[in-house]
Order: C-alpha cells, then structure tokens, then sequence
C-alpha cells in the first residue's frame, strides 16, 4: 500500500489524528478534534482523510493483556466503533494495539514543551501510526 495513511487515536472526548508521508515513512501528528457523537466523529475523520489524501486508516485499539474474560473493556468498545467507522468510508481500516501508546505521546509531549493541560491525543495518534508504519517495514 503506497500513499498517506491517517492514524486515529479514538477517544469519547477527543480523536487524536495523525498523517504519514507519502512513501509510508514517518507519521507527524495533526490534529486533536472533540468527540461528537458517532455520526459527526465519522464525517470529521472521513473530511480529514480527503484533504490528506490519505489512502486508509489506522486505529489505535488499547488491549490490555490483563483483562479479565466476559468484561467489556475499552477495547471491545472501540473494536464496535471501528465496525461502525468502517460502514462510514470507503477507505480500508487497520486495527494496531495501542499499548503504551499514552506513556509514549506523553513523553514526546515533554519533549515538545507541552503545557500539562494541553491534549496529546494527536501524539497519541502519531505513535500508533508510526508503530504500523514500522511494523509493515518489517
């Protein structure tokens, strides 16, 4: 697949959003947009996609290895959201596990000089598409 991916950190009060280079390299993250309902989440993502011109997306699903069976977790939650997403688009849609992801937008939030209040959802996103873009080089 050749062309600019969208990685999507999906949260219920914000969507972190991030876009790869063309030749699929490296990911810089792009914006944080306020969850609005399903329907508005998917329209805003799929507007951003076409003005990237990205060519599928990838989402960032929050396993945890420590759940315990017959419990909905997050990630059964965002699984049924990126069901829905894919019903929204015709772009393909990837699924990685976003484990630690939150550990390591926040560093790169220190890094970056962010306030402490400020949103890192967008690095959020970066780290889960550049954690795709690293394993497809693989």
């Amino acid at each position: 697949m050749s062309g600019r991916l969208l990685g999507v950190d999906y949260g219920k009060k914000r969507i972190g959003l991030a876009v790869s280079d063309a030749l699929g390299i490296s990911a810089r993250e792009l914006a944080v947009l306020p969850s609005r309902g399903a329907s508005q989440d998917f329209a805003a993502i799929c507007d951003v996609a076409l003005r990237e011109r990205a060519v599928a997306l990838v989402v960032g699903v929050p396993v945890n290895p420590n759940a315990p069976p017959g419990i909905v977790t997050q990630a059964d939650i965002v699984r049924d959201w990126i069901a829905r997403l894919r019903k929204a688009t015709h772009l393909p849609v990837h699924e990685i596990s976003e484990y630690l992801t939150s550990e390591e937008a926040r560093t790169m939030a220190r890094m970056l000089q962010r306030r402490a209040h400020e949103p890192i959802d967008d690095l959020a996103a970066c780290v889960i598409l550049q954690s795709f873009l690293d394993a497809r080089s693989r």
